[in-house]
């Protein structure tokens, strides 16, 4: 009698387990807009339609081209990915509740939540430039851009000295500074005791985030 209760229970388990599997799988998907940035430039190579998708706290994101990101959670520090080639990947803040931004190891991906075809061209930049209240997100930061390249604790006073207030800084090497003369939010990307890019990331709130 203890053996047909226990295979009871087996097959109950495992009907319950069957039931749920496809339930904890599935992704969450939205449609987006993706903008794809080789490293260290402030032109995007591609523009368009993207899906992107969380599962686990993985996240996925498909380009209208075919290409495709898979990135896989690290330890337990929000943000912190390998990609799936293997190389580190961060999530980082700068365009508030518009989207999400993707630094990997020679690109980084602005996803955007906004879907309209009619959003500006972020490959042609330079028409809008003199209409343009805030620049876009990645654009690099023409005040700066000669310190690109040079030591981060030699040119730190030099940012300073042009005007721009430091808020805070992660543990995947990006530095949040607040532009003095406009309160935009610029964010400067360190590696190996370097500065790799100098960018606006938004207004003074995606400094806060």
């Amino acid at each position: 009698m203890a053996i047909k209760s226990s295979n009871l229970f087996l097959a109950v388990a495992l009907a319950i387990a069957s039931l749920s599997f496809p339930v904890s799988v599935k992704a969450d998907t939205v449609n987006a807009r993706c903008d794809v940035f080789p490293k260290g430039e402030d032109r995007a190579t591609s523009s368009g339609a993207c899906t992107f998708s969380q599962r686990q706290g993985g996240v996925s994101i498909q380009l209208e081209n075919g290409r495709s990101y898979d990135l896989l959670p690290v330890g337990n520090r929000p943000g912190n990915y390998r990609d799936q080639n293997g190389d580190a990947a961060y999530r980082q803040a700068g365009l508030g509740d518009r989207g999400q931004i993707y630094r990997l190891a020679n690109e980084s991906i602005f996803v955007y939540w906004d879907t309209s075809a009619n959003r500006q061209n972020s490959g042609n930049r330079n028409r809008r430039a003199g209409a343009r209240r805030q620049p876009e997100a990645g654009t690099t930061v023409s005040r700066l851009s000669d310190l690109v390249g040079a030591r981060a604790g030699q040119a730190e006073n030099t940012v300073k000295e042009r005007g721009y207030r430091w808020v805070k800084s992660d543990d995947s090497g990006y530095g949040y500074w607040l532009e003095g003369r406009t309160n935009y939010c610029v964010t400067i990307r360190t590696e190996e005791g370097r500065y790799q890019s100098i960018v606006y990331t938004g207004g003074s709130e995606d400094c806060k985030k």
